[in-house]
């Protein structure tokens, strides 16, 4: 009996009355939500970086210069201390993480030993950064650890994220994210119309200014072709070609001084300037050094290059003055900024950028709006053609379904994404396989049930089991997919993961109480009658029969794929290979590819491609990896962007360095295992072991016709990829399992029948279903493919192959490999009955 109290119907529609109300923020505007309470004004999904526009860049803490202050400053407490002792020492060097000295009088030896304790001691415990070690003849060495600076590394980090984000806050960036990535990197998100050059530049620069005396004993030039003292180093000044400065290592003012810092542009010579205030202390040393050398040329440092030399004419005693700056207006601005938000303890590469203009992110959300509108259309008219008022219901609670996505996302403060966007299309093609899987149950319990009611309840109770068990595989996918470091593909599988839970609770609540309230008002007496809904009813088609043809087919169709993949290869995307991905849109006409080609040839940046996409005015250019590590990467996309700039504007930006790639491929090697483990555990527990090797073989046959197509189409294998196979392995597992769970009831029901029949009308009884969803499934795929845009289009294709291979599989692959296995001992007589008497068989249980 299908029976809802009152209260539970109240407190159902309740639920759905709330989440309309949490959901309806996204649709309104921003001067209309300032009028809505607090709580709901900010109830509402945020869109992602690709669909509003912006830059995603991820920072690298460099170590080169985290090891170069370390050894810096070890080796400056080591002159400190042996001076202020009187101990006298020769050979005082730093090299990679180690320090030397070797004391020249053998008898102080131990005693520079204890004087240099200290140095690696804290407290009564030994620091863990630094050892030192005695050698022959009065040799010491300090040697800085590994640990040490990995530990110095992340609390780098740690300081380098306050000033990040108070660089961003000055330079007008008002909608920004930041946060910390492992050890020694920051993900930086700055949202809306993004200068990326000018961003990456402010980040990008340690920004540590100083004020040092130049020595002049010797000149710079003179200095490189000779010995220059210790306690002066030789620093290269901005200029085009630099000059060489022979520079005291001494700092008495450093850019921690300055209290107020604002760029100055002169009027009439439009010549630039910063002009600096210090505080007390810094005025004072500034007073001091200038007083005590009049005449003299100061150096003001800027990044370990010397900005200016100016020739110190007069005491400056106010703690105020300029400094010159050959930069653009824009240049000392930026310049300006970085001084006043404070140096970085070093310098941060960019290892990582993904940019998107704003007016891409609104092309993007215009076609998956279409892509979805387009989707629920035709999922509606197939549901109502099919079950009449059955299939509006299902339509409504398909509605409901998404309103419920909407504000479950909305709640959790969820981003959306394009990828996200095409989860939510995907679901509307599988979450009416729930309905479906109900009403062809009902229909079933229909001719062996007293009344149509009893029918309807046993429908929704005997399909909860396989219901759960078929869409878990999706949700572990889903999952899994949430770790495989791409933001995008992150907001995937939290639209899939939502959806998969909203979907089969929105089964058993919302769509049973409206089918409980039809039948108390109707009546009805058996399932709305369709042409298409019996088309499969007594279905008996011998699958089993032609198993070993079938069988011989996919397995020579999988050893050329493999073959294929091993000597062609895949053709991998950026985040695999690194390099960089750049479309750009004519500002004037039509885009010039060949133009294109000759001008990026003339770069210099090895393989480079350039292809149309997304209408006339649009191309893709492609840049290889450029093998000189992180910077290289970024230096190629901005000699793209210097050069088409003028011509062009830059719709989309993505450039992946070595170390992101190679991450991002680990990633998703490991992803890919982890997911198709847990799925396999999981129906390994679920049912027979037969069974579980049965969806291995099948999840196998899946994956290696699935990248036979990508190697035979061509078709760019990147992240959108990894996410398209893992959702196809989790449908077609979602179909095999609900094969092998009507083939479990039947193992019990019919003990003496022979596999290969029970097989057959296993499947053929569960075929309604696997059509139906296969068809629903794939006209989302379809409108995504056609109105979802270029974007997503290749991951598009991929799942319409994909669902379309899993249903395949789950009928020629999973099934029979459970006779192979021989889930049931069959005697001779039942192997006979096998070949002669399957049609009689199959009839009487269908």
């Amino acid at each position: 009996m299908l029976h809802f109290s009152r209260w539970k119907t109240l407190l159902i529609w309740l639920v759905a009355l709330a989440a309309i109300i949490i959901a309806a923020p996204n649709l309104l505007g921003e001067a209309q939500r300032s009028s809505l309470p607090g709580w709901l004004r900010n109830s509402r999904v945020t869109l992602g970086l690709d669909l509003q526009g912006g830059s995603h860049i991820v920072l690298k803490v460099e170590r080169s210069d985290i090891v170069k202050d370390r050894l810096e400053e070890a080796v400056a407490k080591v002159r400190n201390a042996l001076r202020g002792a009187g101990i006298r020492y020769t050979g005082l060097t730093g090299n990679g993480q180690t320090v030397t000295v070797r004391v020249t009088d053998l008898a102080e030896t131990q005693k520079a030993v204890d004087l240099l304790k200290p140095l690696i001691m804290a407290g009564e415990q030994s620091e863990p950064g630094i050892s030192l070690q005695q050698g022959a003849e009065g040799q010491l060495s300090l040697q800085i650890s590994d640990a040490g600076i990995a530990a110095d590394i992340a609390s780098a980090r740690g300081r380098s994220l306050d000033v990040v984000g108070r660089r961003l806050a000055q330079s007008g960036y008002d909608h920004f994210l930041l946060r910390p990535d492992g050890d020694d990197r920051i993900v930086v998100q700055v949202l809306g119309s993004v200068d990326a050059e000018r961003v990456k530049n402010i980040l990008n620069q340690r920004a540590k200014l100083s004020f040092h005396l130049l020595d002049e004993s010797m000149s710079g030039q003179e200095a490189l072709s000779g010995r220059w003292p210790a306690t002066s180093e030789v620093l290269y000044s901005l200029d085009d070609p630099p000059v060489p400065y022979l520079v005291d290592r001494i700092a008495f003012v450093t850019g921690s001084n300055m209290v107020n810092v604002e760029p100055v542009v002169d009027p009439q010579t439009q010549d630039t300037s910063i002009a600096y205030r210090l505080d007390a202390e810094g005025t004072q040393r500034l007073a001091q050094a200038t007083t005590q050398n009049i005449g003299k040329h100061l150096a003001i440092v800027f990044d370990d290059q010397v900005m200016s030399a100016p020739v110190i004419d007069a005491a400056i005693t106010d703690g105020e003055g300029r400094i010159s700056a050959n930069f653009s207006e824009d240049g000392v601005r930026d310049l300006a900024v970085m001084l006043r938000a404070g140096a970085l303890p070093a310098t941060l590469t960019s290892v990582e950028e993904r940019s998107v203009s704003p007016s891409f992110g609104a092309d993007s959300i215009f076609s998956g709006l279409v892509a979805g509108l387009v989707a629920v259309v035709l999922v509606a008219a197939l549901m109502i053609a099919l079950y009449r008022i059955l299939g509006v219901i299902a339509v409504v609670s398909l509605v409901f379904n998404l309103i419920f996505i909407v504000a479950a996302l909305s709640l959790a403060g969820a981003t959306l994404t394009l990828p996200g966007i095409a989860g939510i299309v995907l679901i509307v093609g599988m979450a009416v396989d729930a309905n479906v899987l109900i009403y062809e149950r009902i229909r079933e319990e229909q001719r062996a049930s007293p009344s149509f009611e009893q029918a309807v309840g046993r429908g929704f109770s005997r399909a909860f089991a396989t219901i759960i068990d078929a869409n878990a595989t999706i949700f572990i996918a889903a999952i899994i997919l949430l770790f495989l470091g791409s933001e995008s593909i992150r907001g995937f599988a939290v639209t899939l993961a939502v959806g998969i839970a909203t979907t089969v609770i929105t089964a058993f609540t919302l769509t049973r109480s409206i089918v409980a309230a039809w039948l108390k008002a109707r009546h009805p007496r058996h399932l709305p009658k369709s042409v298409l809904a019996h088309l499969f009813e007594h279905a008996n088609v011998r699958f089993m029969g032609i198993r070993r043809y079938v069988f011989t087919a996919s397995a020579v169709i999988s050893l050329i794929a493999m073959a294929a993949f091993a000597t062609v290869g895949l053709q991998l995307g950026i985040d695999f290979t690194g390099g960089s991905l750049i479309e750009v849109t004519a500002k004037q006409g039509s885009a010039d590819i060949a133009d294109l080609r000759l001008r990026l040839d003339d770069l210099n940046l090895g393989e480079v491609s350039v292809e149309p996409t997304g209408g006339r005015s649009n191309a893709r250019i492609r840049i290889a990896s450029q093998g000189g590590g992180e910077n290289a990467e970024q230096s190629a996309a901005t000699l793209v962007r210097g050069e088409l700039e003028a011509d062009y504007d830059f719709r989309r930006v993505e450039v992946v360095g070595p170390a992101i790639s190679g991450e991002l491929t680990m990633m998703a090697t490991l992803g890919v295992a982890a997911a198709l483990s847990a799925i396999l555990i999981y129906i390994w527990i679920r049912f027979e072991w037969q069974f579980a090797v049965g969806a291995i073989i099948a999840t196998l046959h899946d994956v290696i016709i699935m990248l036979g197509l990508f190697v035979l189409t061509g078709i760019e294998f990147n992240l959108t990829s990894i996410a398209a196979m893992l959702t196809i392995v989790g449908y077609s597992l979602n179909d095999t399992v609900v094969v092998y769970d009507r083939m479990r009831e039947n193992l019990q029901r019919y003990r003496k029948m022979p596999l290969p029949i029970l097989i057959d009308a296993s499947i053929n009884q569960t075929l309604s279903r696997t059509v139906l969803t296969a068809a629903t499934t794939l006209l989302a795929l379809l409108a995504l493919y056609l109105f979802g845009g270029d974007v997503i289009r290749s991951f598009s294709f991929a799942m319409l192959f994909g669902v379309a291979l899993g249903t395949f599989s789950s009928i020629y692959i999973a099934a029979p490999v459970l006779i192979v296995f021989r889930l049931r001992q069959e005697g001779p007589d039942e192997e006979e009955s096998n070949k002669t008497d399957a049609g009689v068989r199959s009839g009487t249980v269908v």
